[in-house]
């Protein structure tokens, strides 16, 4: 059993927190199958009351309730009469028949005629459970998303006929079109069409309850998903957080990490909605993951504490039954083949216990806003998929390969982490253009290799109106017709202070000394032609850091791909001597110091200011903080705060606040 030091009651009287709502709610899917008994059925219902947890998620297989012309929903009306017995909310996935019968189930009609199959499947599960009161809501589709693939199918390739027609024609000014994104902006076209359909067909008989969907794999998928315009029809976004599954840019001792940005990017996405994790990995993989492993108890607090602070309404594991038959049969389950707890649901309880002892605290978290966003722009992951050759096996390449522009983006995410600094990760298009200034706020463009020409101008009215802008690696390489437009007329080189004179592939890592630092630099060393900016950084061959005045703003331009060499080297120490002076802003609470394989996550409670700090490095570590903590609010081993100096051993959580 874990030792929590919670003092929260005794900072009451000086803590200024008006509970804003409830705490995170916590729950896990329960798997209904075929073959189960009603006391299985209530067993783990009973499991989840007595564990704390509040909220299911429940599919709702069309085959298992629809024969022809019959319609029995007896298997899944216990499950109700369950929940409503132990008082569980429910969130019914929506899952008519899979033509396939995937694991994950289809992304898209197969034809007009399965359309209208999924059309009678919804009024007619809506209509009966519309009024038990104890549906929470619908989750439209299980895990959107395809890994950038259209599918083959005759009522996608209609759908993209008709879409194509309605584009604008070619005109490139003398220049051919010899690739395109028609497929991949026809996808995120093609995904958000379908949801809303989904959504537009559930208000037709359910107009109270809330509409959700869970985006998958999303450090890949992430192209694919046009959040904003999702948020028209959805009442909260969600996401599947499987670190088996989706954390293949990490290696293990990060998954923490992986987590942050995983919410990270699904709060980015929700804008003013709420979000959720919809499904978070609880228990072992043998045969149904990428790399399959059995999640620590130490691994579930660390992941659970990440995404309560970062802000989530809820958390659903996946899942607390294994189911018996399929591809993850006695998988991924809370409990074990008894159905007793294994250490893994022991320890979800213990944080359950914290925040539902707390609701003070744990009722009023948001995120601290450092003026840092690192935006990514789904055209750069597409161009990269779009150019890839054979080197796949090659480490020497990684930064070529799919994942590299993510991975940039990560680098310097990482880094801010090991800084207690914490950045906001955004598509180009979540983030508000629209300010009458954009003083004390730094965007980072690290390694995003297309800048479509929608782009341009926001860039240069945010740096124009005060704004700070850091540029890293073959950022604006190609625009979003594949040109490359330092050969063909580079648009920012007002802004920016010059132009790309080359970049030269050198296989794997080396180091470049910049800003007068030495920094590990991965794959491209590239050298630019000032045209009124200030060199920073100049060698024999020419100049390899530019920053550049303009307007109200300033840029730090430098087009060789440091962040990814960081990351590769993991060693944030130089990267971080080199940019954080160049922030526009820097904040007065943070690390003293970069401490590796330390994670920072700050956040805010009412008025007072915290801190989630997980150790991953192997090691006993000191934490120093710029401005010393007043108090140790959590510690689920045996931290220490000394002087204000928090002292955690390998694998510990704490919270400090200030």
């Amino acid at each position: 059993m874990k030792k929590f030091l919670i003092i929260l009651a005794l900072l009451l009287g000086s803590l200024s927190v008006a509970a804003s709502g409830s705490v995170p709610v916590i729950g896990a899917q329960v798997f209904i199958e075929l073959g189960q008994s009603s006391e299985e059925v209530d067993g783990w219902f009973r499991t989840l009351r007595e564990n704390g947890m509040e909220v299911c998620r429940i599919r709702l297989f069309e085959e298992y309730i629809h024969n022809g012309s019959k319609w029995d929903y007896s298997l899944f009306d216990r499950a109700f009469d369950a929940a409503a017995k132990y008082d569980i909310k429910i969130f019914l996935t929506l899952f008519p028949t899979d033509p396939d019968r995937s694991i994950g189930g289809f992304k898209f009609p197969f034809t007009k005629a399965h359309k209208t199959a999924i059309a009678t499947y919804i009024k007619n599960v809506v209509t009966h459970y519309r009024s038990h009161p104890n549906l929470m809501g619908w989750v439209l589709l299980n895990e959107p998303g395809t890994d950038g693939v259209l599918p083959e199918t005759k009522y996608t390739r209609d759908c993209f006929k008709q879409w194509k027609a309605a584009r604008p024609v070619w005109n490139g000014g003398g220049y051919e079109r010899l690739m395109d994104f028609d497929k991949e902006a026809f996808l995120v076209n093609h995904t958000t069409d379908f949801l809303g359909w989904i959504a537009a067909e559930i208000r037709k008989y359910d107009q109270e309850h809330e509409l959700h969907v869970n985006n998958h794999q999303i450090f890949n998928n992430i192209a694919e998903y046009d959040f904003p315009a999702w948020r028209q029809f959805l009442t909260s976004l969600g996401a599947s957080a499987h670190p088996s599954w989706h954390f293949g840019y990490f290696s293990r001792d990060r998954f923490a990490v992986a987590m942050s940005a995983n919410c990270n990017i699904v709060r980015s996405g929700a804008g003013a909605l709420p979000f959720w994790i919809t499904e978070l990995q609880g228990g072992n993989n043998t045969y149904s993951a990428f790399n399959p492993f059995c999640p620590t108890a130490d691994e579930i607090t660390q992941w659970m504490w990440t995404s309560i602070t970062a802000g989530i309404d809820g958390l659903i594991f996946w899942s607390l039954n294994p189911r018996a038959v399929g591809g993850e049969a006695g998988e991924w389950g809370l409990v074990n083949f008894q159905n007793g707890p294994s250490d893994r649901l022991e320890a979800a309880r213990e944080v359950i216990e914290t925040i539902h002892g707390n609701p003070e605290f744990f009722s009023s978290i948001k995120p601290v806003d450092s003026g840092i966003t690192l935006l990514y722009l789904r055209e750069s992951l597409w161009a990269e998929r779009k150019v890839q050759m054979g080197d796949l096996g090659d480490a020497r390449y990684e930064g070529r390969h799919q994942g590299g522009v993510i991975k940039s983006i990560l680098g310097i995410y990482e880094m801010m982490l090991e800084n207690g600094i914490g950045a906001q990760i955004a598509e180009f298009r979540e983030f508000d253009w629209t300010q009458e200034s954009y003083k004390g706020r730094t965007l980072v463009l690290a390694g995003q290799v297309c800048l479509p020409s929608e782009s341009w101008e926001p860039l240069r009215s945010f740096v124009r109106k005060g704004g700070k802008l850091i540029v890293e690696g073959l950022t604006g390489w190609y625009d979003e017709n594949m040109r490359c437009r330092f050969q063909t007329g580079f648009p920012l080189e007002d802004v920016f202070g010059g132009c790309l004179q080359e970049s030269k592939c050198t296989p794997g890592d080396f180091t470049m000394e910049i800003g007068g630092k030495v920094l590990p630099v991965h794959l491209w060393k590239s050298f630019i032609l000032p045209k009124g900016g200030e060199p920073v950084s100049l060698e024999a061959e020419g100049v390899t850091a530019l920053r550049n005045r303009f307007g109200g703003g300033e840029v730090l331009w430098i087009p060789s791909c440091i962040a990814i060499g960081a990351r590769r080297a993991s060693d944030y120490i130089a990267l971080s001597a080199l940019l954080l002076p160049e922030l526009a802003q820097l904040p007065v609470i943070r690390l003293a110091q970069p401490c590796p394989g330390v994670m920072v996550q700050r956040f805010h409670s009412g008025d007072r200011e915290a801190a989630l700090v997980i150790n991953k490095s192997g090691k006993t570590q000191i934490v120093s903080f710029s401005i010393p903590a007043v108090s140790l609010i959590y510690a689920d081993k045996k931290a220490e705060l000394k002087v204000g100096s928090l002292q955690l051993c390998p694998e510990e959580c704490a919270i400090v606040c200030w």
